[in-house]
C-alpha cells in the first residue's frame, strides 16, 4: 500500500504544479516581448511636424548654417553608389579677424612683448646672408689671341635689400687687362624672381677710365633662364647697355651644359673706346662642366664673338679681327 500511496501523492502534486508552470512560461514570454519592444528605437519624428523643404529649420544657438551645397550633395546621401562630394568650405568669421593686433600686450604689457616680437621677426625673415660666385675663370684659346677672362659676383644682405658686387674682364697673357670693370650695386627684390639693381661702375681697363651710373634688372625668367640686363651712363655722357642670358641644362646629376649669350649696345660712337653706335657686339658660348661638388666644377667650352658696324671697323683699324671662335677651359666655384 505504501508504494501505491507514494505514486498517488506524486500524481496529485504534478496536477497542482502544472497551472503554475504554465503561468510562469506565459510571464517569461510577455517579458521577452516587452524587452524587444523597449529595445526597438522609437520614431524621433513621432508627434512632431517635419519642416518644409523650402523653410529649413533654425540652426542651434551660437552656430551658423553653412551655405547650401550643390544639389548633387543631396543625392550623394540617398544614393550610396554615387561619388561623395566635399562639404562646403567657408572662410573665417568676422570675429576671427577682430581684436587688437597684439593681444598679448594686454596681459604681459607692450614693453615686455616688443623685444619678443623683434626676436621672432629676425628669426623668421630678417636673416642676412652672403655668397661669392666665380661664374667663369677661364683660359681663352683663339687664333692669334690666347688670354684669360673672368666673370664673378658677390652679395651680402637680407631677403629684400643687398649689397651686390660684380666684376668682369679679359686680356691676353702677360699683358694688362684690355677691359675690366667693377660694379657696386644696391639690389632690391621686386618679387621672388626679379631684382632691381642700381649703383656705379668703374672701368679699369687699358683704355681711358670711365665711371658709369648703373640701373638694371637681374633675375630668373620663365623656363629657368637667368637674365642680367643693365643700362650705363658714363661721366662723359656716353649711354651704353648690355644684356646677358644663360641656362643650366643638367644632363646628369654632375654633368651640366650651359649655353650663354651676350649683346652690347651703344647710343653713340665712342672712338677712344673703339665702340660704335647701335649693336656693338654679340657673344654666344657653350660650356660643359663637371660638378665634383657644388662649390667646384671645371669645364670645357667654345665661344663665338662678333663685332658689328663701326665697332668692327674700329677693331680692324687696330689690327684686330671683327670676330671668331675661341676654345675655353676654366672652373666655376662659389663659397
Amino acid at each position: 500500500m505504501k508504494p501505491f500511496r507514494s505514486v498517488a501523492l506524486g500524481a496529485i502534486g504534478a496536477m497542482i504544479a502544472m497551472p503554475a508552470w504554465a503561468q510562469h512560461d506565459h510571464h517569461d514570454q510577455e517579458s521577452h516581448e516587452s524587452g524587444a519592444a523597449q529595445a526597438a528605437p522609437a520614431d524621433p519624428h513621432a508627434g512632431h511636424a517635419m519642416p518644409s523643404p523650402a523653410e529649413p529649420a533654425d540652426p542651434p544657438a551660437g552656430h551658423s548654417m553653412p551655405e547650401s551645397a550643390p544639389a548633387e550633395a543631396d543625392h550623394a546621401h540617398a544614393d550610396h553608389g554615387a561619388e561623395a562630394t566635399d562639404p562646403p568650405v567657408r572662410g573665417p568669421s568676422a570675429a576671427a579677424l577682430s581684436g587688437p593686433d597684439h593681444a598679448a600686450d594686454a596681459i604681459f604689457g607692450t614693453a615686455a612683448m616688443a623685444p619678443a616680437r623683434e626676436i621672432a621677426r629676425q628669426e623668421h625673415g630678417a636673416i642676412t646672408s652672403g655668397k661669392v660666385l666665380v661664374d667663369r675663370l677661364e683660359a681663352v684659346i683663339g687664333k692669334g689671341k690666347d688670354g684669360y677672362a673672368w666673370d664673378a659676383e658677390g652679395w651680402y644682405g637680407g631677403d629684400i635689400d643687398k649689397l651686390w658686387i660684380k666684376t668682369q674682364g679679359e686680356s691676353r697673357f702677360g699683358e694688362k687687362p684690355e677691359s675690366a670693370e667693377v660694379q657696386a650695386l644696391w639690389n632690391h627684390a621686386l618679387d621672388p624672381w626679379w631684382n632691381l639693381q642700381a649703383g656705379i661702375r668703374q672701368d679699369l681697363g687699358a683704355g681711358p677710365d670711365r665711371t658709369h651710373a648703373v640701373i638694371g634688372i637681374q633675375g630668373l625668367a620663365p623656363y629657368w633662364f637667368e637674365i642680367d640686363g643693365a643700362l650705363f651712363l658714363s661721366n662723359k655722357g656716353d649711354v651704353t647697355a648690355r644684356i646677358e642670358a644663360e641656362y643650366d641644362q643638367r644632363l646628369t646629376r654632375k654633368l651640366i651644359l650651359q649655353p650663354t649669350g651676350e649683346l652690347t649696345f651703344s647710343a653713340q660712337d665712342v672712338p677712344e673706346l673703339a665702340i660704335g653706335s647701335g649693336l656693338t657686339s654679340a657673344e654666344a658660348g657653350l660650356r660643359l662642366r663637371y660638378q665634383f661638388v657644388p662649390e667646384f666644377a671645371p669645364y670645357l667650352g667654345v665661344e663665338y664673338e662678333r663685332s658689328f658696324g663701326d665697332t668692327a671697323d674700329f677693331r680692324r683699324a687696330r689690327g684686330e679681327k671683327a670676330g671668331g671662335w675661341n676654345v675655353l677651359m676654366g672652373i666655376r666655384s662659389w663659397f
